[in-house]
């Protein structure tokens, strides 16, 4: 059977690219960019480390997407090597509201420890690190 190696991007529909683009650069510290695709088309990605999370606005997706695109429906969990008492300070700074955490989980790879916020959309933010 062929097996998969990794994840090279995610999309997110969303009610506002410049909301969560602002968000996830400021709050996240995520990288927004915009790209041209084959067809000369301006889209906008986020980028951290090795991958990048495409971004669609709603009721003007990109061909082909999801079946019901719907902004807020994403559940993303992301690895961070910062202690999570340091992310609470950052968030607190913000006024990002921490919805649920620190508490310990189960990821990918093992036990993760965890707090929980939302973006714009109300879409669940997760941010781990691995125990």
């Amino acid at each position: 059977m062929p097996k998969l190696k990794s994840l090279d991007h995610l999309v997110l529909t969303v009610a506002s690219i410049d909301a969560t683009a602002t968000f996830y650069e400021t709050v996240l510290g995520m990288k927004a960019n915009q790209f041209v695709v084959a067809d000369g088309t301006k889209r906008t990605a986020l980028s951290y480390g090795d991958q990048k999370i495409n971004l669609h606005q709603t009721s003007a997706e990109f061909t082909p997407h999801a079946m019901r695109p719907t902004a807020g429906s994403a559940d993303l969990c992301f690895l961070t090597d910062t202690p999570i008492p340091d992310w609470i300070t950052h968030f607190a700074t913000l006024d990002v509201p921490i919805q649920e955490g620190p508490i310990t989980r189960t990821g990918a790879t093992g036990p993760i420890l965890s707090i929980y916020i939302r973006d714009p959309d109300g879409n669940l933010i997760e941010i781990a690190t691995k125990l």
